[in-house]
């Protein structure tokens, strides 16, 4: 069901800003602050998303839900087409002031129904690049090529502003991230209250661990074959895998594949709805990532708990953490480097304190914060509010 106009306290029409997002626990998991900024703002919040169980967590926020049924695993360009069709009819019926469409999929459906609903007043959030950012191949430039066509093209109006998580995604679909047309923020923001520092537990060993979906572009087998390398040069590691297999993803790790590595000494312990006892139990995040990341929230997470960070040279990653401060950044699919910052971390338990007091300092003074975030934000839509 469409949510009915109301009026603001003067007796006139609230501003309406709907999200439109592939899924509602995608939503759930990363932007309900901003959600609640929108609704402090005085704005009527609509998200539009692919409902599952995250319902009630989207409205606790005060804003409301409108379900979108669109798979997202689905490249089939009818499919879209037809989610496309059917946003639109919601977005007429809404009439939203700002259509905010979160990650590429709702980019390309949201900005189609909102030309075809004729609403100017969009705000295209890049999330990462996915598999088209990671891939160098002629299928990845081709990919950037018609991204970079579509969205500054039919789907972009002179009203229309691109937010970015890292400046090479901007660059990479022609934006310059210094343009006013382009706002980069530090992901969707962390609470450090939350995710707050604790003490590092005992080492020997040291304890590492990758949080996130268990996906081969996460590099999740290079973290397991890094690990068996520093291991066989006499260091000390210990690595559990925190999260799960995603069916809807194309790069998606079996449960097979899981249990055997498992079966090898790498603990894979499913997802955790407790983030921060899982960092207060590791001492080093691992995030092996082949690309395609806008800013990984398992590194803000991590960072933000006072833990050293080992990651690669990828947009996103390296943008937050400094090789040699907040942790080590390696090469992409390398995994002798990846093992020997593992081997050197493993003999500096000094080295990993001060790395991971780096880290929480980053978070809190660098933009990455929930409030920093949804403050950028916030001023982006009252810009296109008042323009």
């Amino acid at each position: 069901m469409v949510a009915p106009d109301h009026a603001d306290r003067s007796g006139a029409p609230a501003r309406r800003l709907a999200f439109v997002a592939t899924e509602d626990w995608f939503f759930a998991s990363h932007f309900l602050p901003m959600a609640r900024r929108a609704v402090a703002m005085g704005l009527d919040v609509v998200v539009i998303a692919r409902v599952r169980a995250h319902r009630a967590a989207i409205e606790a926020t005060g804003a409301k839900v409108v379900a979108l049924e669109a798979e997202r695993a689905s490249l089939n360009p009818m499919g879209a087409g037809y989610a496309a069709g059917q946003l639109a009819a919601i977005l007429k019926a809404l009439k939203p002031d700002i259509v905010h469409c979160i990650a590429l999929r709702a980019i390309l459906i949201g900005g189609t129904a909102a030309a075809m609903a004729g609403i100017p007043a969009r705000i295209f959030a890049v999330t990462g690049l996915g598999l088209i950012g990671a891939r160098n191949d002629r299928i990845g430039r081709t990919g950037r090529l018609a991204l970079k066509a579509l969205i500054r093209g039919p789907l972009a109006t002179r009203r229309t502003r691109f937010l970015f998580e890292n400046p090479s995604d901007a660059l990479a679909l022609g934006l310059d991230p210094s343009d006013g047309t382009v706002t980069i923020v530090g992901g969707a923001g962390i609470d450090p209250a939350l995710y707050a520092p604790r003490p590092l537990p005992p080492a020997p060993p040291l304890k590492v661990a990758v949080v996130s979906r268990m996906l081969w572009s996460k590099g999740i087998d290079l973290a397991v074959e890094a690990t068996r390398l520093a291991r066989a040069e006499g260091a000390a590691v210990e690595l559990s895998l925190v999260g799960a297999p995603d069916p809807d993803n194309r790069k998606s790790i079996t449960e097979a594949d899981l249990r055997s590595w498992s079966r090898e000494g790498v603990a894979w312990h499913g997802p955790s709805a407790d983030v921060p006892a899982v960092w207060a139990d590791h001492h080093v995040a691992c995030l092996p990532s082949r690309g395609g990341e806008g800013l990984p929230r398992s590194l803000l997470e991590a960072a933000a708990c006072g833990r050293a960070c080992l990651t690669t040279d990828v947009p996103g990653c390296r943008d937050l953490i400094r090789d040699g401060t907040e942790g080590f950044v390696v090469p992409p699919d390398d995994a002798a480097a990846l093992a020997a910052a593992l081997t050197r971390l493993a003999a500096d338990p000094a080295l990993v304190a001060s790395m991971g007091a780096a880290a929480h300092h980053r978070i809190e003074t660098g933009g990455y914060t929930e409030e920093a975030v949804a403050e950028a934000t916030g001023r982006l839509w009252r810009s296109l509010l008042d323009g």
